[in-house]
């Protein structure tokens, strides 16, 4: 019995033994982990697929689902740290088959941008027709889009009516003196047919019939319809080819009924197209059509353009800009159903952000009303902004399945509704901060504590009754911090302390824009990282071109824009974790 429980504790220290030999084996070192581990970040390198980014592996290969590269992942959200932002590879873009289109619309410099095509000139358009019955023994173009020139042989035809009315013309000949009406009738019949005037010479000097004639073109151009092969009988007005002349060319352009007012016959366009990066053109227009379309309730904008070169095609896709007369008038915006995923009056568009590798911003809209396939915007796009139109649903469903906001996960909005007269009455205040803050900007300290006794004066004017509850609490925090940071601006010594105490001004201004929005139809914030020692600032500007009230003359430039505020578009809440930091690894 003894030995029995000796041998059963040896099998099993043995069994242990050999466990733990084996897992030493088969489990990554610690070595083995720290490569794959960034212990300053707290992240664990991951590879991913351009195509499948819910696919997450330790270690580079191939893709389990579509065999593609790995590729990695990035440790931050893309876009300096904007998870409404999603970022693509190249690859990914083009097999997803993503479009982009540039929104029209008017800007507040008085700037319209349109959307349009290459058309053909209609009066550069011409038929080849049948001048005489008859059978097509010879073709000359084979192919549609060739080239040709006025006067060149395009097919040869057989014709017995042809050869009957020369033998009229022999004969009428014969009686000429008796019949003169005759024997012109018997010319002017072959005239008509095209016959040359050598060739009827040629028939009554010389008795000799023609018995096949040539068909030429009559101008030259491009050949875009062909209608005819070798032993073909055609009868007399039979369009044989349809040609076109490319060196003129149409630029159409759609403009909303509320836009034309501003557009005037010879305003100059500049317009570019995709399939020429880089490149720009000029045109001036020239026809406004009188009809709006019952549709989409827009009226189409004629440019004439020469096409030197032949670098414009029919069909390209046009985006052009037009400059206007006048300014800071809001134009409406329309955009196609294809560019929105619908979920109600706020819904939902991506809009492509520069940068290295193709990103695409989540952005908030309300939707206006339907026009055909055209949804009017009432806010949440500006003019000019390039929205996808083709393949959001693919990049939405990407951004989902990585763990960022999508239109089934947004973040929380941050903006509160409130009257127009209390969003009137902050306005005010924000222009006279902007007053201080361009006074910083030309380095006036006496100009800026002048300036800031506007805000103090617009402050006294704001109703607070006007919001309640909630809003009303926030209001009164802001004011407060505004009040202060105001009147300690009024009795600073120095720039530097009006500098630091313009940064707490600038916070609660960003506050108050962010919680309750004004009536500017764009606003920035804007970040200098070098402010104060590095630490970094930020302050809300009117203008898109930088200029830091930090630093003044001495680094006029520093800085970048963080985010834009719209006109009536939400702010977002994004100081809360986005869904993919939930499940990042932590120590």
């Amino acid at each position: 019995m003894k030995n029995t429980i000796i041998k059963k504790w040896t099998i099993i220290l043995v069994t242990l033994v050999i466990g733990i030999g084996i897992g030493r084996i088969i489990s990554p070192s610690t070595s083995d982990l720290e490569e794959n581990h960034d212990h300053e970040s707290g992240l664990v390198s991951l590879w991913t697929c351009s195509m499948h980014p819910q696919i997450k592996l330790g270690e580079p290969g191939s893709c389990p689902i579509c065999g593609m590269d790995l590729i990695p992942a990035s440790q931050t959200p893309s876009n300096s740290g904007n998870p409404l932002v999603y970022e693509m590879t190249p690859e990914a873009v083009a097999m997803a088959q993503i479009h982009t289109t540039r929104v029209g619309g008017s800007s507040q410099e008085g700037e319209l941008f349109l959307t349009g095509k290459i058309q053909t000139d209609e009066r550069e358009n011409a038929s080849v027709t049948a001048k005489i019955p008859g059978r097509i023994e010879k073709l000359y173009i084979t192919f549609t889009g060739e080239k040709i020139q006025a006067g060149q042989k395009l097919a040869t035809i057989y014709s017995p009516e042809l050869l009957s009315a020369q033998r009229e013309l022999l004969e009428a000949k014969s009686s000429k003196s008796t019949f003169p009406e005759l024997y012109q009738a018997a010319k002017e019949k072959l005239k008509l047919w095209k016959l040359t005037d050598a060739q009827i010479k040629a028939i009554e000097e010389n008795g000799n019939i023609i018995e096949q004639i040539d068909i030429l073109a009559d101008q030259s151009g491009v050949v875009t319809q062909r209608n005819i092969s070798v032993g073909d009988y055609v009868s007399t007005g039979q369009i044989l080819f349809q040609v076109v002349n490319l060196d003129k060319l149409w630029v159409l352009l759609d403009a909303y009924e509320s836009d034309l007012n501003s557009i005037k016959l010879g305003d100059p366009i500049s317009f570019k197209v995709a399939g020429l990066p880089g490149e720009s053109f000029t045109a001036k227009v020239s026809f406004i059509d009188p009809l709006l379309d019952p549709n989409t309730r827009a009226a189409s904008i004629r440019a004439e353009v020469i096409n030197s070169g032949q670098k414009l095609k029919p069909e390209m896709f046009v985006t052009a800009q037009l400059k206007t007369q006048s300014k800071g008038t809001r134009a409406s915006i329309s955009i196609p159903r294809t560019a929105i995923l619908w979920s109600g009056k706020r819904s939902i568009v991506y809009v492509k952000v520069p940068g290295e590798m193709p990103s695409f911003e989540m952005r908030e809209i309300m939707l206006g009303s339907r026009m055909g396939d055209q949804y009017q915007i009432e806010s949440g796009l500006q003019a000019g902004e390039e929205i996808v139109t083709n393949g959001v649903f693919a990049i939405d469903a990407a951004a989902q399945l990585s763990g960022q906001f999508s239109m089934m996960n947004r973040p929380e909005t941050k903006s509160m509704e409130v009257s127009p007269e209390f969003k009137s009455q902050i306005t005010k205040v924000a222009d006279a901060y902007f007053e201080v803050k361009n006074a910083l900007v030309k380095d006036d300290l006496e100009g800026s504590k002048k300036k800031v006794a506007s805000i103090s004066q617009s402050l006294g004017q704001v109703n607070m009754t006007l919001v309640k509850d909630q809003a009303h609490d926030s209001w009164m925090a802001q004011l407060a911090g505004l009040k202060e940071a105001s009147s300690k601006i009024a009795i600073a010594s120095n720039l530097e302390d009006a500098r630091k105490h313009f940064s707490s001004l600038s916070f609660h201004i960003l506050e108050m824009t962010e919680t309750f929005g004004i009536n500017k139809e764009v606003v920035y914030k804007d970040y200098c990282p070098m402010a104060f020692g590095d630490q970094g600032a930020y302050w809300l500007s009117e203008k898109k071109d930088i200029t830091n009230p930090y630093f003044g003359a001495s680094m006029l430039s520093c800085g970048e824009i963080k985010q834009t505020y719209l006109k009536g578009k939400p702010v977002m809440n994004l100081s809360k974790s986005t869904p993919s930091q939930a499940s990042v690894h932590q120590h």
